[in-house]
C-alpha cells in the first residue's frame, strides 16, 4: 500500500502542492499518494483533520495557510527554523510523536541561489514586510552570507521588533528594522514578503532601494508581472521573479525529509513557471 501525504490548508483547491508531489514521487520512484486536505475555517478544524489523517495512516504533512502556527503547537518536537519562526510548514509522524520542520525560508534561498543563479554571499538585501513570511526567511538569508539586512514595513515599530528578536541568531550578518520612509541606501536583493501583490498593489518601496543589477523577488507566484515587479523594473531591477521557485523547492526540502531523497525540482519548475510579462 503506498505511504500517505497530503497538505492542509483552507482553502486548498487551488494549491499545486499535489501536482509538485506527484511530480517529485515519478521521478524519485517513491511508492506514495498525495492528496488536498481543507481543515475548515472552524477553530477545532486543523487539530480533527490532523488527528483523522495520522488514523488513517498519514505519514507527512504539508501546512500552509492558516494552519502553520497551529502545526507548531502540535508538535513535539520542532527545528530550530520553525522555532524561530513560530511556524510549521511541515510535519512528519514517527511513532506517536509528531515532528515540525519550516521549509519555507531555506525553499527561497535555494530558489535565489541555484535557480537564479544569484549567490547571496556578500549581497545587502531588503525585505519588505514584517509577517510571518519574513519571519521565516530572515534567518536562512543571513545564514547564505547577506551582507546585511533590513526589514521594511508600514508599521515601523513592528519590523523593528522582529529585527531585534532575530538578531541575536542571525550571526555576523547585521539585522536591522524599520520604516518604509527611513530606508537609506540600495539592496543587491530586494524581497516582497507582503500580501500587497494578491490585491494587486505594491508596498511603497523607494526606487533608490533598487541598485543597479538588483534582484526583485515577489513571493506571490503566479501573478505574472506583479505592481512590485514592474515597480522594481522602472527602478532599474536587472532581474525580476516570482515566488514559484520558492514553492518548489520548499515542497523538495519536504519530500527529502519524509522520504530520505531529494528529488529533480527541474520539471516540476518547467511545468509551473510562467513568463513574467
Amino acid at each position: 500500500m503506498p505511504d500517505r501525504y497530503a497538505v492542509i490548508g483552507h482553502p486548498i483547491a487551488h494549491s499545486k502542492s499535489p501536482l509538485i508531489h506527484g511530480l517529485f514521487a515519478q521521478a524519485a520512484g517513491q511508492d506514495m499518494v498525495y492528496e488536498a486536505i481543507d481543515g475548515g475555517a472552524g477553530a477545532d478544524g486543523f487539530a480533527r483533520a490532523l488527528a483523522a489523517f495520522r488514523a488513517a495512516g498519514g505519514r507527512g504533512l504539508n501546512v500552509t495557510l492558516p494552519f502553520k502556527l497551529a502545526a507548531l503547537q502540535a508538535a513535539d518536537a520542532a527545528s530550530d527554523d520553525a522555532r524561530l519562526a513560530g511556524a510549521a510548514n511541515a510535519l512528519r509522524f514517527d511513532g506517536g510523536r509528531i515532528e515540525a520542520r519550516n521549509f519555507d525560508g531555506i525553499g527561497l534561498v535555494r530558489d535565489i541561489e541555484v535557480n537564479l543563479r544569484r549567490p547571496l554571499q556578500g549581497q545587502a538585501v531588503l525585505v519588505l514586510g514584517a509577517g510571518g513570511a519574513t519571519r521565516g526567511a530572515l534567518l536562512p538569508l543571513a545564514r547564505a552570507g547577506a551582507a546585511r539586512i533590513v526589514v521594511a514595513n508600514r508599521t515601523a515599530d513592528k519590523a523593528a521588533a522582529l529585527a531585534a528578536e532575530l538578531a541575536p541568531h542571525a550571526g555576523a550578518c547585521p539585522l536591522n528594522g524599520g520604516g518604509f520612509d527611513a530606508l537609506q541606501g540600495a539592496f543587491d536583493v530586494v524581497i516582497n514578503a507582503t500580501s500587497a501583490s494578491l490585491s494587486g498593489a505594491a508596498p511603497p518601496v523607494p526606487a533608490s532601494a533598487f541598485a543597479p543589477g538588483a534582484l526583485a523577488y515577489d513571493m506571490v507566484y503566479g501573478k505574472g508581472l506583479t505592481p512590485f515587479l514592474r515597480a522594481a523594473q522602472q527602478a532599474g531591477a536587472a532581474q525580476v521573479a516570482d515566488g514559484v521557485g520558492m514553492l518548489v523547492e520548499q515542497a523538495a526540502e519536504a519530500f527529502a525529509w519524509w522520504r530520505g531523497v531529494r528529488p529533480d525540482t527541474r520539471a516540476a519548475l518547467a511545468r509551473l513557471t510562467v513568463p513574467l510579462a
